[in-house]
């Protein structure tokens, strides 16, 4: 397949900038292959599924992983924007930065300065330690452990994504609005956003609806925002995130389906961690490893019954992805719909919930 047969045209008004208010009050568009299309909302979702049912949500917690700095070098300087992807070690990240074709192994950036902010904090240096074929970075920091953990929080700001970030500045409100209500593992630099939609009281009403809730971590790095550069969608290669699935929830996730559970995944990262952990049987193994599974239509789901996921770009992996899950044809059907009904689109935008195709 062509990565051109994935792309579809968006008016730009139906970019979401803010979440919906209350969160529950986003749209929900149901998705039954075979059966047709639904308008609903968020808040609709207990009514939407069945006792013995389990949803699986990614607990991950988003950092505020976007820094800035300026790097000096002899007579010269040059600011620099560095979104951290991944944690290789207790002082050293990944990451993507611009301008990246500036930046030398062994420069040294002095992040927490920006153009339009006065220097927010003198602790946080960081060494170029290695520049990869993929542009991204190996940045060895002065600090360690917490105390990175620390500077980080203090001087970054959330990484919002790109076609967010263009049209305006983060702010204050940011750092609750991307964050889900149960985050709790620090890893992330991009927010598993179906999970944004809820809420403590929709979860209560889910629970008394006899539904299980269970927890995976998937950190997502900031290759999720980066495009497909490739023609043919088998060329293109996914960044490798690390995940975990617990004995505990393994266990769990395996009785619900042997009696007669279906298993909603919140979130395309939860899906992919889930069909990661799953062998050819079906069966739901402990899971605490990378992984770079490219989920394209032909993909044969073994754990996902029904998932739960915002409307994602054209072209992106995430398409692909919703297409292999619901069917190519239902996809683009369901897309044109949402568009010319006025959903909105990506991470702060309305969500919809696929049933998976025969």
């Amino acid at each position: 397949m062509l990565v051109s047969d994935f792309d579809f045209d968006l008016p730009e008004d139906r970019i979401a900038l803010r979440p919906a208010n209350p969160r529950e009050a986003a749209r929900l568009l149901v998705v039954r292959p075979d059966e047709g299309l639904e308008d609903a909302t968020v808040g609709d979702l207990p009514g939407l599924l069945r006792a013995g049912d389990a949803l699986v949500f990614n607990d991950t917690r988003v950092i505020p992983a976007r820094l800035f700095g300026v790097r000096r070098r002899e007579e010269t300087e040059v600011r620099v924007e560095a979104i951290l992807h991944r944690r290789l070690a207790p002082d050293r990240w990944t990451a993507f930065a611009r301008p990246g074709k500036r930046l030398k192994v062994g420069d040294i950036i002095q992040f927490g300065q920006r153009e339009d902010r006065a220097c927010e904090a003198s602790g946080l240096t960081a060494t170029v330690a290695e520049k990869g074929e993929g542009g991204e970075l190996t940045l060895a920091f002065d600090l360690y452990g917490v105390d990175l953990d620390l500077a980080v929080a203090a001087v970054g700001e959330m990484p919002l994504p790109p076609y967010i970030a263009a049209k305006r500045a983060e702010d204050e409100q940011d750092r609750t609005d991307y964050q889900t209500v149960y985050a709790r593992e620090d890893g992330s630099v991009a927010a598993p956003t179906a999970g944004l939609h809820f809420t403590p009281a929709l979860l209560e009403a889910i629970a008394a609806r006899g539904v299980s809730n269970h927890f995976v971590t998937l950190h997502v790095g900031a290759g999720t925002f980066l495009p497909v550069k490739t023609d043919v969608v088998a060329e293109h290669r996914m960044h490798a995130e690390f995940g975990v699935v617990s004995a505990e929830t393994a266990t769990a996730l395996n009785a619900v389906r042997a009696a007669g559970g279906r298993i909603v995944c919140v979130g395309t990262t939860s899906l992919r961690l889930l069909e990661s952990a799953t062998t050819e049987a079906g069966f739901i193994q402990p899971f605490a490893d990378d992984t770079a599974i490219f989920i394209t239509p032909g993909y044969r789901f073994r754990a996902a019954d029904a998932l739960m996921t915002n409307f994602h770009l054209p072209r992106s992996t995430l398409f692909m992805l919703v297409s292999a899950f619901a069917g190519f044809e239902t996809m683009k059907a369901a897309y044109a719909h949402a568009i010319a009904t006025g959903y909105r689109f990506y991470s702060y935008g309305d969500s919809s919930l696929l049933m998976r195709a025969a």
